[in-house]
C-alpha cells in the first residue's frame, strides 16, 4: 500500500478483512510477497467469480447476438507489432532523485507551481544523505529538520515525488509494460552473449548494440498478453463463419492480462497480473456512434444491477488529447473509490483500426459481405466492409474491490453497547456463501438435522456453509462479516414443528419457515433482482 492509501480508512479495513477472511492474500507471504501480486483465497475466488459469471450471464447468455472465446495467453509475436503496443504500448517514467521512487510521470501529484515543499525521508539518516547528495549533484542547499528537508519549491510543471514530494525528477523516459518471455527450446542468454561480445569487439555503441541484442532475442520472443481484446479481432473471421453471424454481433472474453506498470496502488486496483472481462461488438460502418451510446448506458445499468450506487457512479467522457490512437470516442464508467473517482471500465469506439490493422500484418482480408446489402459506393448489391468496433472493457479484479468497498459498512450497537457489527452488504447472488446453516448448539440431534439441510443446498448447487463452531451470536456475527445473506438456524422448536429460522443479512429479521421450503425461500430471494436481502 502506498502512503496515501494508508490514510484511507476504508480501504485499510477492506485490505484487513480481506487477510482475516480469506478474500485476499499477498502472494508468497511467508517469502516476503512480490510487489503487486496477490492470492484470491477462499472466499475471494468466489466472489470474483461470481462477479464475472454474472457479466457472463448478461453479456453472452442472456443474448442472443453475442457469443464467448476463451484465447491463448501467449500469441504470435507479430499480432502485438501489428496492433501497435510493441511500438506504443508505453508509458512515461521518471525517477526521484531524491529517494528513488520510480513512478508513471502522468500519475504523479501535482502542487501549485513555486509553492513550498516538504521532503520527507524514512529517517534521519537518509535525510542526511539526501541533503548531501542535493547539494552535490543538483547544487541546492536545503535545510534538514530530522527526517525532513524544507526550502524546495516546486517547478513550472508542479510534480513531485508521491513517496517523500521531491520535485527533484529525472527526465520523463518511455517504458514498455509488455511482459517479454521466451518460446522454444532456445536459451537466449547464450546468443545475447555472443552477440554482445561481437558487438564490444566491432566497437559498436550502445544503440547498435541493444540492436544486435534485440535481432538474437526476437527470433523466440513472446509477450503475455496486455489485454485480452486482440484475440478477438484475430479471430473474428473463424467465430463470424463458423457461427454465421452477421453485424451488429458482439465476441465477448474473460481472462488473465499482464502489464509490467510502473506504479501499482491500491491494494488489487493496479497490478500487474489481473483479470478482464471484455468484448468486441462490431457493426457496420457509420453506426459505431448509436452503439457507443447503447454500450455506455448498458453498461452503467449493469453496475448499478449488480448493488453499485448511482451516487457513487459516474459516465466520464475522454477529451480529445486522452483518446487513445485508435479510438473517435471513448466513456470511463467510473466509481467513487476511496481515494476518488477512478475507473472501473471503458467504452470505446475503436473504429476499424484493429481489423484493418491485422489485415495488413497478417495479409488475411478481416472483412464482412453482406449480400442483401447496397454497396454504398457502387450502388450494387453486395456490401464488403471492415466493421467498426465497440468495446466495453471492464476490469474482473477492479470490479470486486469496488464491490467490497460499496458492501463494507459498520453498524453501531445499541445502548446496551450490543449489537455492533461489521457486515458486507454484497448482491446476494454475488455472495460467496448464499446461506449458512447453523444448528443452536452441538447435541440433541440438531448438528443432524442441519447437516441433512446444508447437504440439500450442495446437491442443488448453492453454495452453502455449515457452521457449528462458538455461539450463536459469533456465527452469525461471521457470516455478516463475509456477506453471507441468509442463515439458517436449527434449533429446539425444528424438532417438534419441522420449521428453522431463517435470518437476513441486511436487516437482521428472523422468521420461522418449514424445513421442506428452506432451499426454496433462498432459490427464489436469489433469482430475484433485489441487490438486498431484507
Amino acid at each position: 500500500m502506498t502512503e496515501k492509501d494508508s490514510e484511507s480508512g476504508l480501504l485499510s479495513k477492506i485490505v484487513s478483512l480481506s487477510k482475516r477472511r480469506g478474500f485476499v492474500f499477498q502472494s508468497s507471504e511467508i517469502y516476503g510477497g512480490l510487489r503487486s501480486a496477490y492470492d484470491y483465497g477462499p472466499l475471494g475466488v468466489e466472489l470474483k467469480r461470481n462477479l464475472m459469471n454474472e457479466w457472463w450471464s448478461t453479456m453472452v447468455h442472456q443474448r442472443e447476438d453475442i457469443v464467448g472465446l476463451d484465447a491463448s495467453i501467449i500469441m504470435h509475436p507479430e499480432v502485438w507489432r501489428s496492433s501497435g503496443h510493441v511500438a506504443n504500448f508505453s508509458d512515461p517514467l521518471v525517477d526521484c532523485k531524491v529517494c528513488g521512487e520510480r513512478f508513471r510521470a502522468d500519475k504523479a501529484p501535482k502542487v501549485e507551481a513555486g509553492s513550498k515543499l516538504t521532503i520527507t525521508l524514512g529517517d534521519k539518516e537518509r535525510a542526511r544523505l539526501a541533503e548531501e547528495r542535493l547539494a552535490r549533484t543538483e547544487g541546492v542547499k536545503l535545510e534538514r529538520r530530522g527526517k525532513e528537508l524544507v526550502g524546495a519549491v516546486a517547478g513550472n510543471r508542479g510534480d513531485i515525488c508521491p513517496n517523500c514530494g521531491s520535485q527533484f525528477l529525472s527526465d520523463e523516459r518511455q517504458f514498455n509494460t509488455m511482459f517479454r518471455s521466451s518460446l522454444g527450446p532456445i536459451d537466449p542468454i547464450g546468443g545475447v552473449l555472443e552477440a554482445a561480445k561481437a558487438a564490444l569487439a566491432e566497437g559498436l555503441d550502445d544503440a547498435a548494440l541493444r540492436k544486435r541484442v534485440d535481432d538474437v532475442l526476437k527470433e523466440s520472443t513472446v509477450y503475455l498478453r496486455p489485454e485480452t481484446a486482440q484475440a478477438m479481432f484475430v479471430q473474428f473471421l473463424n467465430v463470424q463463419q463458423s457461427m454465421s453471424l452477421k453485424p451488429p454481433f458482439g465476441i465477448a472474453q474473460m481472462g488473465k492480462s499482464f502489464r509490467n506498470e510502473v506504479t501499482v496502488e491500491h491494494f488489487t486496483f493496479r497490478s500487474c497480473e489481473f483479470e478482464q472481462m471484455e468484448m468486441e461488438y462490431f457493426v457496420p460502418p457509420g453506426e459505431g456512434p448509436k452503439y457507443l451510446d447503447y454500450w455506455k448506458e448498458e453498461r452503467l445499468r449493469w453496475w448499478k444491477s449488480i448493488g453499485l450506487s448511482g451516487d457513487n457512479l459516474r459516465l466520464r467522457p475522454h477529451g480529445p488529447d486522452e483518446l487513445a490512437h485508435y479510438s473517435n470516442g471513448c466513456f470511463d464508467v467510473e466509481y467513487r473509490f476511496p481515494w476518488g473517482w477512478d475507473e472501473l471500465e471503458g467504452i470505446a469506439s475503436r473504429t476499424d483500426y484493429d481489423l484493418k490493422a491485422h489485415t495488413q500484418g497478417s495479409g488475411k482480408k478481416l472483412m464482412y459481405t453482406d449480400p442483401e446489402a447496397n454497396d454504398p459506393e457502387t450502388g450494387e448489391k453486395g456490401w464488403r466492409y471492415t466493421p467498426h468496433v465497440i468495446e466495453p472493457a471492464a476490469g474482473a479484479t477492479r470490479g470486486m474491490l469496488a464491490v467490497m468497498c460499496e458492501a463494507y459498512a459498520e453498524e453501531p450497537g445499541g445502548e446496551d453497547g450490543k449489537g455492533e457489527r461489521t457486515v458486507l452488504r454484497l448482491h446476494p447472488r454475488l455472495a460467496p456463501y448464499k446461506v449458512g446453516v447453523l444448528p443452536l448448539v452441538k447435541k440433541e440431534g440438531m448438528p443432524d438435522v442441519a447437516r441433512r439441510i446444508a447437504a440439500e443446498f450442495f446437491r442443488a448447487g448453492v453454495k452453502a456453509r455449515y457452521d457449528e463452531q462458538h455461539a450463536i451470536g459469533r456465527r452469525y456475527a461471521r457470516h455478516d462479516e463475509v456477506g453471507t445473506p441468509y442463515c439458517l438456524t436449527v434449533d429446539g422448536q425444528t424438532a417438534q414443528d419441522n420449521t428453522v429460522t431463517i435470518r437476513y443479512r441486511d436487516s437482521r429479521r428472523q422468521e420461522r419457515i418449514p424445513v421442506a421450503e428452506a432451499l426454496q425461500v433462498v432459490q427464489r430471494a436469489l433469482a430475484s433482482d433485489q441487490s438486498s436481502c431484507v
